[in-house]
């Protein structure tokens, strides 16, 4: 059984509170990692707090060199990082390489927006008051970083929180899931061979208590945080003046037209509904098809869903295996037992084995269900008919949540109708709302949260522009 050390103050350590880390598939014990606790805490902030001077004043090219060393580490190692995730996470390895792949392309990323920390000159005689005089904008580091990452993509969405921060200038304290630690203390362990100042970094998992502290304390200048909207809106109340950025989930709804390629949208839904067992924050949970073409839609997603091979994450052919643990199964069991007992009806799947829930297909819901209204986390997709495309906005917008949503259409007219009112934080055309590069601005409206993600926009997030005037 490999052991991994934490990551504290730029130094690999112990703790008396051992972590044992369990593969969901076999429930077997396979690696142990150890808590952090209030000791490790203070160490970490200290550090940090120590080092965010030279945080600040290192050049781009620096940041460039630290950044890009990792990208091009996850590339080498991809395999075997990979295998240590879906060995954690449960994640299909056609999803976990897919991830670390990810993962690689958010550093680099975060490399080059390094060069282009966000800046602006310009005049101020607009008016007389201004005669003389010009202005410089510039953003500097809004300091010390506190990074709450889930467990579902245990490290690409840790580095879309660390990458930036350094890219930015700032120092960081990461929180991963304490069920899936090990992906990210195997990015300490690459990125401590860099130039990155030590204590500028650290990856302590805790439990609840100590990662309490990273919301509630002042010396933190930001907090970060993905996870459900019931923890993050108490951060958010807990968090005093410090700047604060949330993703937190939805509901994502899907329109099929009958302009569409319904053979595409089928293909593109079975992915977006079921890839790591919809524990998505932008999993396909609700689609809304035109009623002409309803059934012919519904009966090709039965039977791509019927294909779908299930197994050992670690088997390459696998395509759906376990939830992350039987609690989360039982819940979403729970789900579709109650929307059955309201009138809705199962056309596939609805059964539980241990922490496996089958791929689940349901129909004549009602928008209070919970397998509409709530964030479901698993591989369950309502499907409904509309008549005008109106009326199906209307349905995904009936929502507390608002990340993304898609459209399948090949009227133009109908895309630009969508994008102009659902309202989410992302409009896909012709593809799922699954669809996310790491480049692009990702964040949501209502229950989805605050702020935005996509490096050069978390850049943003993790900047504060500063004001020089000056004459000439």
């Amino acid at each position: 059984m490999e052991k991994y050390k934490i990551y504290s103050a730029g130094k690999f350590i112990e703790t008396n509170q051992i972590l044992d880390v369990k593969n969901p598939f076999n429930k077997e014990i396979f690696a142990q990692t150890y808590l952090a606790g209030e000791k490790e805490f203070e160490d970490s902030v200290n550090a940090a707090i120590e080092a965010k001077q030279l945080m600040k004043e290192m050049p781009s090219y620096k940041k460039y060199e630290i950044l890009r060393y990792v990208s091009d580490a996850f590339y080498k190692e991809k395999e075997r990082l990979a295998t240590v995730l879906s060995m954690e996470s449960g994640k299909p390895m056609r999803y976990a390489i897919g991830e670390i792949e990810r993962s690689a392309q958010t550093v680099l990323i975060a490399a080059e927006e390094s060069k282009r920390i966000p800046k602006e000159y310009f005049s101020l005689d607009w008016t007389a008051a201004g005669k003389g005089k010009e202005a410089l904008v510039k953003h500097f580091p809004v300091g010390l970083v506190g990074a709450i990452a889930p467990f579902n993509f245990p490290l690409n969405l840790a580095m879309h929180k660390v990458a930036p921060a350094i890219a930015a200038g700032n120092t960081v304290i990461l929180k991963p899931a304490r069920s899936t630690p090990l992906s990210v203390l195997e990015f300490a362990k690459i990125i401590d061979q860099t130039d990155l100042p030590k204590g500028a970094l650290s990856v302590l998992p805790a439990d609840r208590v100590v990662g309490n502290k990273i919301v509630t304390d002042t010396r933190f200048d930001m907090l970060s945080f993905t996870g459900s909207p019931e923890v993050g809106w108490e951060m958010k109340r807990n968090a005093g003046k410090k700047k604060i950025a949330l993703e937190l989930g939805g509901n994502a709804g899907v329109i099929v037209s009958e302009k569409a390629d319904i053979e595409k949208a089928v293909s593109k839904c079975l992915v977006g509904a079921y890839a790591y067992s919809g524990q998505v924050c932008i999993h396909v949970q609700r689609i809304y098809v035109q009623k002409d073409i309803f059934d012919f839609f519904v009966k090709k997603f039965i039977e791509g869903t019927k294909l779908l091979k299930q197994g050992n994450p670690l088997d390459s052919s696998t395509e759906i295996s376990v939830m992350i643990d039987e609690q989360n199964a039982v819940r979403v069991e729970s789900w579709v037992n109650e929307a059955v007992s309201g009138g809705a009806k199962v056309l596939f799947g609805g059964n539980r084995y241990g922490n496996y829930f089958e791929p689940t297909i349901i129909t004549n819901t009602k928008p209070e269900m919970n397998v509409c209204f709530s964030e479901i986390f698993g591989p369950v997709v309502t499907i409904e008919k509309y008549e005008t495309l109106e009326n199906a906005v209307k349905m995904v917008n009936d929502s507390q949540y608002g990340l993304q949503a898609g459209i399948f259409s090949d009227s133009n007219k109908e895309i630009n109708y969508a994008f102009e009112n659902i309202n989410v934080g992302g409009v896909i055309s012709n593809d799922i709302p699954t669809f996310r590069v790491d480049h692009m601005p990702y964040g949501g409206v209502k229950n989805s949260g605050f702020g935005r993600e996509g490096i050069k926009y978390t850049i943003q997030e993790m900047t504060e522009a500063r004001l020089l005037v000056r004459d000439f």
